[in-house]
């Protein structure tokens, strides 16, 4: 097989279910194309990594050098409630529902002996900051319902402490053991968040 060819297989084999087949057909899809789609895609990547950097402080993918990103810009936000999700395709499947309208903490992740993730490696830094400064009233937890997940809900709430007047919340019914909030419908999600209950 061309190197170069080989070398393009392995880097899309390496993407979250793509695996050496799925990345096969990826890379032979992009190069037998004749409309110039692998281009097209190829300057899409470069400018994205180039220009798309965490908001500092949210952690939600925005412009670089725009400063806060659009959640954090916007008023309307400041209800005094803070969700704190995994990563940024959980903050597109709240906003999809339309079941939360207040403010995102993005953490990156989730504590794991497995895959060797640490609190230190989460966005958690601004955590207690953010809460005072927001004047967040209540935080909400919409992480996995996984043994990693609980854990690292406990975690944050040990560094952010008895902050007076912050209450805690989790989703509820409609978030089976072991999920994730990319496989959940709208009328799921509603229901989860809707019933959160008080930790």
């Amino acid at each position: 097989m061309n190197p170069k060819i080989e070398k393009l297989i392995k880097l899309f084999a390496k993407l979250p279910r793509v695996g050496t087949r799925g990345g096969q057909r990826i890379a032979l899809c992009l190069l037998q194309d004749k409309t110039g789609r692998g281009t097209s895609l190829a300057n899409a990547i470069v400018d994205a990594c180039e220009n798309i950097a965490p908001c500092p402080n949210c952690g939600v993918l925005t412009d670089r050098g725009a400063g806060a990103c659009e959640y954090c810009r916007d008023t309307s936000r400041r209800n005094g409630q803070l969700c704190i999700v995994r990563d940024l395709s959980d903050v597109w499947t709240l906003e999809r529902s339309s079941v939360f309208h207040g403010r995102y903490h993005v953490i990156g992740g989730v504590i794991s002996g497995a895959s060797g993730t640490l609190p230190d490696d989460l966005n958690l830094l601004t955590l207690p900051g953010r809460i005072s400064s927001e004047n967040i009233t209540e935080v909400i937890f919409a992480l996995p319902n996984t043994v990693e997940g609980k854990t690292t809900q406990h975690y944050i709430m040990s560094i952010i402490g008895d902050t007076s007047g912050v209450s805690y919340s989790e989703l509820a019914s409609g978030v089976p053991l072991g999920g994730d909030l990319d496989y959940l419908d709208e009328g799921t999600l509603s229901l989860a968040f809707g019933g959160r209950k008080v930790l």
